[in-house]
């Protein structure tokens, strides 16, 4: 799985992409016979935030014809990160149950 990073007044790191690519990485296993395709999107909303540094983290994933999308905000970017994650596991387990109960409907 091809993974796009791209960061909004920050600098990406190799650790930090290396985190990156492991935990939305992990996804794919939920994921694997449909095409897919990932945009992480991380960063800070602004550089003037009143209440310190907050991170935002944005995941868009194509999964055939659908688009999911996880996001997540913290004062910890890596924290920030696995909120996304969890968000997405969600929504792919609700696409799997919809495909699943479509299957399941009688054809007229």
């Amino acid at each position: 799985m091809k993974i796009n990073i791209t960061t909004k007044n920050i600098t990406l790191d190799e650790p930090l992409r290396v985190f990156i690519e492991q935990k939305i990485g992990a996804l794919e296993k939920f994921v694997q016979k449909s095409p897919v395709s990932v945009s992480v999107e991380i960063g800070k909303p602004s550089r003037h935030h009143k209440t310190g540094s907050v991170f935002y983290a944005e995941v868009n994933l194509k999964v055939g014809g659908d688009l999911l999308r996880g996001e997540g905000s913290n004062k910890d970017l890596r924290t920030a990160i696995n909120e996304a994650r969890d968000e997405l596991h969600i929504q792919i387990k609700k696409l799997k149950e919809r495909r699943k109960d479509l299957s399941r409907k009688p054809k007229k």
